[in-house]
């Protein structure tokens, strides 16, 4: 069995050790980048690898809503997690469906990343697991 695979973006970098470890023990696997270009490069790479995409929204170069547009762009069933000190609305992103965003204000604690994170793994298997919709009367 395949584990779980997340993108998660930080340029913090003590933030960034500390969210991988704690994912890793929750059992994800992970690909953590310090910057949205090195995440951008990732994810092109490979877009169908990623199961959810974790980003904070104030990234150096590359904002990480644009680095989220972009992804989403190329793999518009990606899910994505916003963690961000501002508030921010998930619906300004090109959603193939609300359920696949999630936001998180920072500082959040880890129990509140991993219900995040559960959230949007649910709605994804909901959301494969529906029968695909028949034009037929």
């Amino acid at each position: 069995m395949s584990r779980t695979r997340l993108l998660v973006v930080d340029d913090e970098a003590a933030l960034l050790q500390l969210l991988q470890k704690y994912l890793v023990r929750l059992g994800y696997d992970i690909d953590a980048c310090r910057s949205a270009q090195e995440a951008w490069e990732r994810f092109q790479a490979s877009p169908l690898s990623f199961a959810i995409v974790v980003a904070d929204l104030n990234l150096p170069g590359m904002s990480g809503e644009e680095l989220l547009m972009r992804m989403l762009a190329l793999s518009p069933n990606v899910s994505v997690l916003v963690c961000s000190g501002y508030p921010y609305d998930t619906s300004r992103l090109p959603l193939a469906s609300p359920t696949q965003a999630g936001f998180l204000q920072k500082p959040f604690l880890p129990k509140m990343l991993g219900e995040a994170l559960d959230r949007l793994l649910r709605a994804r298997i909901l959301k494969d697991a529906r029968p695909a919709q028949s034009s037929a009367p």
